[in-house]
């Protein structure tokens, strides 16, 4: 007789056993309603396909111009390289650092991880070096902002529709089919799936199982029975009894019962977050130079901009990226780390949830960052008028990165601990 399957919430560290999941269905978890995994009909066969599709589009996407810009018969046309390569010969190069990686390297390391894993499983071998592939894959992933870029391309045509004649180019038509293959192959590449099949060709999956367990109670959190859940293959491991370092036995990653220092990195990372916010939007994000002048743009000009010229949709799109999902990541975070410092027991589920969101909605703050990309790459008549980067872009840009990094500091298990401890006491 199978013995049921253990899992532990990533989100609450809640014990609870596993059950049958259809396609199309989810398994939550019992106490915060997370996702402890998703039901997919042939997903490793799916997520290679839709990897092998992304590969080529990656190449297209990157050799042939997004959009060209026409002025009195001459065309300025820019690839997304030729755009990160402007953004560093014109003396922004933390931004032209920033755009490069999201938008070339780390969608790039997301294909390349995911074919990496599944083409030997095709063919029924074990990757190599398999654990190394699934950290590239987790490295890689939450980095990667081609839904973004696409939004920023689509602000960027209608601020320079009223420059010049725009010509979309095969890259931007690329760009928006890889959009979908990316978020397409992510969805049915399942961890837990891929391991399984990796372990089954091996033959290596005793040594990774539990021993027979029994609860003590209803309600029990991993770390209570000295278990650790892998942040990177999912697998949960009990502690070792001697001290030093703590390995995930399959992917060879470091385990801990909770993220290291998690507050400390937390708020050093909010801390500098908060003090960028100011000059991020008080100094210029774009210096612009024509015939009729010199103009500085700050973020709110720029939406102020796009509603007077009629495009009121963008203009409230920009508006919430930009400067409300900014500062109600900051105050959201803010809220997190002081009640969890202090051991608050208030509404616990409702946090998790706020912490859900600042998970989801972080990356879409680039979006500003990428409508200056392609404005400074295709505004370059030096006779007619020029598009600079301000200042406030890379005080934003470091912004953006340090609130998501606040946010992956952060651990969710905490909010629960205080509950738990409480709990405990009662009992």
């Amino acid at each position: 007789m199978t013995r049921p399957e253990i899992i532990a919430c990533k989100e609450c560290d809640l014990l609870q056993l596993g059950a049958p999941v259809t396609p199309g269905s989810a398994l939550r978890c019992h106490r915060c309603h997370a996702e402890l995994r998703r039901g997919r009909s042939n997903g490793p066969k799916n997520a290679l396909a839709f990897a092998f599709a992304a590969a080529v589009l990656l190449v297209i996407s990157n050799v042939f111009p997004v959009v060209g810009l026409s002025v009195n018969g001459n065309l300025v046309q820019t690839t997304l390289a030729g755009s990160v390569r402007v953004l560093y010969t014109s003396e922004t190069w933390p931004l032209a650092v920033l755009v490069g990686l999201t938008t070339i390297l780390m969608p790039v390391l997301q294909t390349v991880a995911m074919l990496w894993l599944l083409l030997p499983l095709h063919f029924g071998r074990v990757p190599w070096q398999a654990p190394a592939g699934f950290r590239l894959f987790q490295l890689s992933r939450p980095w990667g902002m081609t839904e973004v870029l696409i939004l920023g391309l689509l602000v960027a045509l209608v601020k320079l529709a009223h420059i010049a004649t725009v010509v979309p180019g095969t890259a931007l038509w690329s760009f928006i089919i890889l959009m979908l293959l990316l978020a397409a192959a992510s969805a049915a590449f399942d961890p837990r799936e891929v391991w399984a099949r990796i372990t089954a060709e091996g033959n290596t999956g005793r040594a990774w199982q539990l021993p027979p367990m029994t609860f003590r109670r209803t309600s029990v959190t991993a770390s209570a029975y000295g278990l650790a859940l892998c942040e990177d293959c999912g697998l949960l491991v009990r502690s070792p009894a001697r001290s030093g370092a703590w390995l995930c036995p399959r992917c060879r990653s470091p385990l801990h019962m909770r993220k290291p220092s998690s507050l400390s990195r937390t708020w050093a990372y909010l801390m500098a977050a908060i003090v960028l916010y100011i000059p991020a939007n008080v100094l210029p994000v774009m210096d612009t130079s024509s015939l009729f002048g010199a103009q500085k743009d700050t973020i709110m000009s720029g939406v102020v901009y796009l509603w007077v010229s009629g495009s009121w949709p963008l203009a409230i799109l920009v508006f919430v990226a930009s400067i409300v999902v900014p500062m109600l990541k900051i105050l959201g975070l803010v809220y997190l780390t002081v009640s969890t410092q202090f051991h608050s027991q208030w509404l616990p589920e409702q946090r998790t949830r706020i912490y859900r969101v600042i998970e989801l909605v972080g990356r879409w703050s680039m979006l500003d960052i990428y409508v200056i990309t392609m404005l400074v790459a295709l505004v370059q008549f030096q006779a007619l008028a020029t598009i600079k980067a301000g200042p406030a872009s890379i005080a934003f840009g470091a912004v953006v990165v340090l609130t998501l990094l606040a946010a992956m500091s952060f651990d969710p298990r905490l909010i629960w601990d205080a509950a738990e401890r409480e709990h405990v006491r009662v009992k």
